[in-house]
């Protein structure tokens, strides 16, 4: 007996958050390999996210990071370069359980990107056969459709003021699960460039977990990695995704902890 496309296909964060748990999320910037995806998931990691706005990393490699990780139940997502529909289906065949819209700063922006990422009837995503979320298996798209829709996780990001203003409408938006604050360039649009303690930066996680919460969506926390008080802050606040940091940034401080402890040693 062959399986349905709901016992293939799951999705651990949108589980996760439906429970009202804690998401932990790895960024993937510089590592090629499907390693990556192992080691995240035995460093205790929820979920992990490609981004491709801010490195070199191919589809190829996209896409194969993404299969390693849906192989071993952690959630890939995918932040795209380009809010087009292009970019939007093609991270999606290649494995994406979701994908990560940067700079959005309207409710129909962020209908559009819906619209990209879901199949029929709620959104336009152009059909594709033999999807590895189903393991490459011929379900027929009456079955294979809802469940791919319910698992493919559409996450917009507040990167300015005036997204902020418009949180109420934005997270208004059907298929829209959750926003992350990317605190670094909304510091920038702010004036406060790398300022998180400034009282602007509690005010906009404050009226987006609001908002959130109203909506009965989630909100998610990225750019504080430095910041781990603040990111504590915001969770007891309501936030429920946290952005921990790249594998650039992992990788550097490894290293430099090790050299240093070479360095520092006294001898004669």
């Amino acid at each position: 007996m062959n399986p349905k496309a709901d016992d293939i296909l799951k999705n651990n964060v949108r589980e996760k958050l439906a429970r009202n748990e804690l998401v932990s999320s790895m960024t993937v910037r510089l590592v090629r390999g499907i390693e990556i995806a192992q080691i995240a998931k035995t460093a205790g990691f929820d979920s992990i996210y490609i981004d491709m706005e801010h490195s070199s990393l191919s589809m190829d490699t996209t896409g194969q990071i993404c299969m390693a990780a849906l192989s071993i139940g952690i959630a890939p997502f995918v932040r795209v370069p380009a809010k087009s529909p292009e970019w939007i289906s093609r991270v999606l065949d290649a494995g994406a359980l979701g994908i990560i819209a940067p700079h959005i700063t309207s409710a129909h922006e962020a209908q559009k990107i819906v619209s990209y990422a879901k199949f029929q009837p709620d959104g336009e995503r152009s059909a594709a056969g033999g999807l590895p979320h189903l393991e490459y298996r011929a379900i027929p798209a009456a079955q294979a459709y809802p469940v791919l829709n319910k698992a493919t996780m559409v996450i917009v990001q507040f990167e300015t003021a005036s997204a902020v203003d418009k949180a109420d409408e934005i997270l208004g938006v059907d298929g829209v699960d959750m926003v992350l604050i990317g605190t670094n360039d909304l510091t920038a649009d702010m004036g406060i460039p790398g300022q998180y303690d400034h009282p602007l930066v509690e005010k906009a996680f404050s009226s987006t977990i609001a908002a959130c919460k109203k909506a009965g969506k989630h909100c998610g926390v990225g750019g504080l990695s430095s910041r781990p008080d603040l990111v504590d802050k915001f969770v007891k606040m309501g936030a429920r995704y946290v952005s921990t940091g790249t594998d650039i940034a992992f990788l550097l401080s490894a290293c430099t902890a090790k050299a240093k402890q070479v360095t520092d040693i006294q001898y004669t």
